[in-house]
């Protein structure tokens, strides 16, 4: 865990830990102090602040996708700027929070990433989906919407429950764009399609 003012650690180190389930094995107040405390700990997840001294999350999060990728990175961040937004999300970050997320929603992101599910801050997820249309998708009405409600963070049944329709045609939705899109796995499709923007529905 990552971030230069000390006050807000010790608070999310208190959230996290009396979650039971989650122990929080090392604090960093810089970039470099967190990029070496990761690879020596190598923690299943590492929560990083945007800005911090010498080096910034992304950087952070850039070189550990490259010397420890066992490590899922969640920014939690006071800045919902696109640009930081998709900086993180081109790094392969697992997550991107608000520092606004509630106590019980930071907890279960962090189980999330920690077993290998996309978590993004929902007001983050809706205006990047909101943005331009990744170029030459081919994307159905239909598939978009699910593609969007899976990048809000629903699961498939939630999908098909929201959307009328059942899950494994929810599933077969997700192929397509798996196949339009060039992407293997449902993480992989929420990153390129938030990293990229995608037109509403």
């Amino acid at each position: 865990m990552a971030d230069d003012h000390a006050l807000l650690r010790a608070g999310t180190r208190q959230i996290l830990e009396e979650a039971g389930d989650i122990t929080v094995v090392g604090e960093a107040a810089a970039g470099d102090e967190a990029l070496a405390r990761c690879l020596e700990l190598e923690p299943d997840v590492a929560l990083l602040d945007i800005r911090m001294p010498v080096m910034n999350g992304v950087e952070v999060a850039r070189r550990l996708a490259e010397r420890c990728p066992s490590v899922a990175v969640v920014v939690l961040s006071a800045y919902d700027d696109d640009e930081y937004v998709r900086a993180a999300l081109g790094c392969g970050v697992a997550g991107y929070l608000l520092k606004t997320t509630p106590a019980g929603e930071l907890v279960q992101a962090v189980r999330s990433a920690a077993a290998g599910t996309t978590v993004l801050d929902p007001a983050i997820s809706r205006r990047l989906a909101a943005g331009p249309e990744v170029a030459g998708d081919g994307l159905t009405w239909r598939e978009r919407q699910v593609v969007l409600l899976v990048a809000e963070g629903l699961s498939n049944k939630a999908v098909a429950s929201r959307l009328g329709i059942s899950t494994r045609t929810v599933e077969g939705h997700l192929n397509h764009a798996f196949a339009k899109l060039g992407v293997a796995s449902r993480t992989e499709l929420v990153r390129r399609v938030l990293a990229g923007g995608i037109g509403s529905p």
